[in-house]
């Protein structure tokens, strides 16, 4: 038995969306752990790994958490960008691939949406 029929996987774009908000929102929860006054990226984790459950089950509802988190994600590394341009390369890197790869996930789940309904 294959690790496709053991997950019950159809699409593996639906599968690398659901697993990368999963990955995204324990490296956010991390992020948390080492400070507390970091709320904001708590909660795009929290919604992230929501998200996560909602693609992997194919529930309608993960749609909009990731229209949510599209804006939110979106706002956040825009501005950590802008603030932070040049001053840590690592930082800028990891914030514009998070950045376009959310994009590209959200493009891909919002064009295959019906496969949510179903």
């Amino acid at each position: 038995m294959s690790v496709k029929e053991k997950l019950k996987i159809e699409s593996w774009g639906m599968f690398a969306a659901s697993l990368f908000y999963a990955v995204s929102g324990i490296i956010c929860l991390t992020i948390l752990a080492s400070d507390f006054a970091l709320i904001h990226i708590g909660l795009m984790g929290i919604l992230s790994l929501a998200a996560a459950f909602g693609l992997f089950k194919k529930r309608v509802w993960a749609i909009w958490l990731i229209v949510i988190l599209f804006f939110m994600i979106t706002t956040f590394s825009v501005s950590m960008l802008y603030y932070t341009w040049g001053a840590d390369i690592l930082l800028d890197s990891a914030m514009a691939t998070y950045l376009v790869l959310t994009w590209i996930f959200t493009v891909y789940v919002a064009a295959r949406r019906r496969k949510l309904e179903s």
